[in-house]
């Protein structure tokens, strides 16, 4: 089969709110080791894919300080900000990944590259995700599927993934100047467009009531003609001016002209 495509049934949006929930509760009395087994309980359970707050609570914070607790620290940053490629180049200084924590990271690699490009080459996600064989490719795309932080389809013929919708990343403050500007840009083309079809709609309704007005005006002439036949006392060269009148008003009939002898003469 050239294209497979999985849909989940949970909505990606809602995927890591309420799972977290929990570790962000044990957060506020934590302390010292209880943390670090705390970030690597949040790390390894499954729906958690987003981190933020945690990472901004004060018992991370002050966990942090410590060297032991610096790691796992910058461990839980990485997850949710950074990728596995990130995790590669600093893994000298960051804690031993579990295979759990392993397939996330990936799978939140995945996230990363949709928002830059919906359509991912098979070449990239090999590179990115350090893997070397195709299989285990898909079937990791597929349980990332399954775990409902994406929906994409796998285009085996063209040889890449096409998502469709994902969830959303933790994301860092500085970054929030840049995606308000993104966003106002995208108001004022929403604006641009909607300024645009105001205009259209007016010329439409315009050409509307031009179109009315020349009805009305036709239907007059055609009133004021009928008018005059009428008034003409009806004679038979006026039934012709009458024909033309009916003609004027609803087309061409096959019927005769009447001559002068009276003889009706039939049109072609």
């Amino acid at each position: 089969m050239e294209e497979t495509q999985q849909q989940s049934s949970v909505a990606p949006s809602l995927i890591g709110c309420g799972a977290l929930e929990q570790f962000l509760l044990l957060a506020k009395t934590a302390r010292g080791p209880a943390v670090i087994e705390l970030v690597q309980q949040a790390l390894d359970a499954p729906g958690v894919y987003v981190f933020g707050e945690l990472l901004a609570s004060e018992c991370v914070k002050e966990m942090a300080c410590d060297e032991e607790g610096a790691k796992s620290a910058r461990l839980l940053e990485l997850f949710a900000y950074g990728t596995y490629t990130d995790y590669k180049n600093n893994a000298a200084i960051l804690p031993s990944l579990t295979q759990t924590q392993l397939m996330k990271l990936k799978h939140l690699t995945i996230i990363s590259l949709a928002s830059k490009c919906p359509m991912i080459p098979y070449s990239t996600l090999l590179q990115e995700l350090d893997i070397t064989d195709l299989r285990e490719l898909e079937d990791l795309i597929i349980d990332a599927i399954y775990a409902g932080i994406i929906q994409a389809k796998l285009d085996q013929k063209n040889s890449q993934l096409q998502v469709e919708c994902f969830i959303g990343r933790d994301i860092k403050v500085e970054s929030i100047a840049s995606m308000v500007d993104k966003l106002e840009s995208w108001c004022s083309n929403c604006g641009n467009v909607l300024s645009a079809m105001e205009e259209q709609m007016q010329r439409a309704n315009q050409l509307k009531v031009e179109g009315n007005k020349e009805r009305d005006r036709h239907d007059q002439d055609v009133k004021q003609l009928r008018q005059s036949l009428k008034m003409s006392g009806g004679g038979e060269g006026d039934e012709d001016m009458k024909e033309f009148a009916d003609h004027v008003t609803s087309g061409p009939r096959k019927k005769g002209l009447r001559g002068s002898a009276g003889n009706k003469i039939g049109r072609k």
